[in-house]
């Protein structure tokens, strides 16, 4: 990874709270979340989502909670998960308590939404009682009509009061461990809400975009988005939202804290963009590649980065490989391996492309590749 010395920056002090083992604020390292899409019925496909999501790098996931019978599956998918759970909860206070019953590490909710003081009270309590954090999560397709008639539309200041209502509603009840987000679904509108938030409140922030769009433009917004904030030493926790799966979400929210020196950088990778010559499936090669190493190294955080090359043909793959300590050259259906600018005898098989990386890259500075 390049020097980001450049990239150092003051964060903004914020109170802390923890959701199962991760601490959210207080100094604490910015968290990467996403959210369940598979039915929240089916325990054993939120499972495998939330698996998979872990492993890419994913410290929180969130789950929806519609029903009692969701609310009895998110206790499953509590048991086997890898990492804390946040339940989703929406208008019914009963599915609050349903779900801290069934082992949630945070709630998810609106208190306005959730039918009236008693009821927030009963919720508080019961989430006080576990010292389980709630997050308000205000969104501009949501924002509640006395402030939409107020401001004429969801209006960076109009979240913001949403937000700040719905914290005052806890606090009356003595309840502080809360986080906030004010996403909105365009990127000026976020960067303002979130500005205009931090001077308000310690409380921590759970920055994102909402809607954001498919794999793309989801991407661009939210990092231009959440990257200015982060720099700017605004957030806590983040959420790349997109309209695809959620471990695409995690990785994109991990490479965004890697690019601003926010998280420890990942492998150290490049594969060239193909052309005609190519008689390899390098899209599928590269890919595989990455995601082994990115598993490998999220188990194994102080292992060796050596830098990594998967090239689709022997125009510039040769080159390349003199350059990296690891490199695969495609061929006529199988890679060349190289190690230390080295040619290792035999060819690979595209199928086993990745585990031959891994294996050079587990045996790399040890003694020896040959």
């Amino acid at each position: 990874m390049a020097d980001a010395s450049f990239l150092h920056f003051n964060r903004k002090p914020t109170r802390p709270v923890s959701v199962g083992g991760v601490k959210i604020g207080g100094g604490a390292p910015v968290s990467v979340q996403t959210m369940t899409n598979a039915d929240p019925h089916d325990a054993a496909a939120l499972s495998a989502q939330i698996a998979r999501s872990a492993a890419v790098g994913a410290d929180i996931v969130r789950l929806t909670v519609p029903d009692i019978e969701a609310a009895r599956v998110f206790g499953a998918a509590r048991r086997s998960s890898p990492v804390p759970l946040v339940a989703d909860i929406h208008f019914d206070w009963n599915l609050a308590i349903a779900a801290l019953e069934n082992g949630a590490d945070a709630l998810r909710l609106n208190p306005g939404n959730i039918g009236g003081a008693e009821n927030v009270r009963a919720v508080a309590r019961a989430a006080a009682k576990r010292r389980i954090p709630i997050r308000i999560g205000v969104n501009g397709g949501s924002l509640e009509a006395d402030l939409t008639a107020k401001y004429g539309s969801a209006v960076p200041e109009a979240l913001v009061e949403s937000a700040l209502r719905h914290a005052a509603l806890l606090e009356a009840e003595d309840f502080r461990d809360i986080v906030i987000s004010v996403k909105a679904s365009d990127v000026p509108r976020t960067l303002a809400a979130y500005r205009l938030l931090s001077a308000k409140t310690g409380y921590p922030l759970h920055l994102g975009v909402t809607e954001a769009g498919t794999l793309v433009p989801g991407i661009v917004r939210s990092s231009v988005a959440l990257g200015a904030l982060l720099m700017e030493g605004i957030g806590d926790t983040i959420r790349v939202s997109l309209t695809d799966l959620p471990e695409k979400e995690v990785r994109a929210g991990v490479e965004l804290l890697r690019s601003i020196g926010l998280r420890a950088p990942g492998a150290s990778i490049v594969s060239c963009p193909t052309c005609g010559r190519t008689k390899v499936d390098l899209f599928k090669a590269a890919s595989e590649v990455e995601n082994a190493l990115e598993g490998y190294y999220i188990a194994n955080p102080s292992a060796p980065r050596p830098n990594v090359a998967v090239m689709g043909c022997v125009v510039n793959g040769p080159g390349e490989a003199k350059h990296a300590d690891i490199a695969l050259c495609g061929g006529n259906g199988c890679f060349i391996a190289f190690s230390k600018g080295r040619r290792l005898p035999g060819t690979v098989a595209e199928q086993d492309a990745a585990a031959t990386v891994l294996s050079l890259v587990k045996s790399f500075g040890g003694a020896g590749c040959a």
